[in-house]
């Protein structure tokens, strides 16, 4: 797998000068030839990218997962997130990205916190879709972020990335409005969490394996974060809490119609160990395993 490890580099592969700053960059799409390399047909970047895409042709993808960039969306990627361009069939249309190396956050509150931003590892088709109002906030702060590349100085690391968090808050609540306002389409989501979580545990009886999160979010064709903060927006809890809500129902309706000991049912369940099924009971329940089957005979 190959890497762009610099922004530089970066800038060479899409026929750009050198950038005004060495970790930071506002790239104008319209600006950008994508050059012949072999290095798109495999490649992570070193840096954390987001793009603001309109009218963008050309088929992009991450994983298995393809996007069609016919549309304008907000989208994010992390350091070291695997991906394969066709610049065959991509025309940049316009649009602007916006990378930073993680270098640029040391030593500054951002560094810790961007972790917290789950959007930078939300798949592709989970882009964020933007209003007019909310694209020209963004690009606002884009201009800001650009201009302040032709000063380096003493001041420049703190107002950029003062800028670059703004933009993630405003992020935050875009998405939060996106999880609000495609309400119908997240119900059906819902649904089909349901049912999947439901045929998971009724389907899972030969070798039975404990149901994860990333497991879940294969089976609803989802990132694990994205899910996560779906289900949080609409029900208040991820989808680990949704995940051991079902253990613990399932739980007790065997202690309570069965003669199966704790270890067969927490076998039954997926768990490897009796201890760890014990445990988590327990703390969802306020009681042990045998002493919710005493009080429930």
């Amino acid at each position: 797998m190959n890497t762009i490890k610099s922004i530089s580099q970066f800038h060479k592969l899409i026929s750009l000068p050198e950038p005004r700053h060495p970790l930071v960059s506002v790239i104008n799409l319209a600006e950008c030839v994508f050059q012949d390399d072999d290095i798109w047909k495999g490649f992570v970047n070193s840096f954390y990218c987001v793009a603001l895409k309109r009218e963008a042709t050309g088929k992009i993808r991450y994983g298995q997962q393809h996007y069609d960039y016919d549309k304008g969306v907000l989208s994010f990627t992390a350091p070291n997130q695997v991906q394969y361009l066709d610049v065959g069939n991509i025309e940049c249309g316009s649009g602007y990205l916006l990378i930073f190396h993680p270098d640029f956050l040391m030593a500054h509150p951002l560094a810790a916190n961007i972790s917290n931003y789950n959007f930078f590892s939300y798949a592709v088709n989970e882009a964020l879709h933007l209003s007019a109002e909310e694209e020209h906030d963004l690009l606002t702060i884009l201009d800001r972020i650009n201009r302040e590349c032709r000063h380096i100085d003493k001041y420049t690391q703190e107002i950029i990335l003062s800028q670059i968090e703004l933009l993630l808050n405003y992020s935050n609540r875009f998405y939060e409005r996106q999880f609000i306002t495609r309400k119908n389409h997240n119900n059906q989501l819902l649904v089909k969490f349901e049912q999947q979580i439901d045929e998971y545990f009724d389907n899972n009886t030969t070798n039975p394996e404990l149901l994860t999160v990333q497991r879940m979010a294969e089976l609803m064709n989802l990132s694990p974060n994205y899910l996560s903060d779906l289900l949080r927006m609409h029900t208040g809890q991820n989808t680990q809490q949704h995940i051991h809500q079902k253990l613990i129902d399932k739980a007790k309706e065997k202690l309570s119609t069965t003669n199966l000991s704790v270890s067969e049912i927490a076998y039954a369940l997926g768990f490897e160990h009796a201890q760890s099924f014990s445990t988590l009971f327990k703390k969802k329940t306020n009681l042990s395993p045998l002493e919710f089957r005493k009080a429930f005979n």
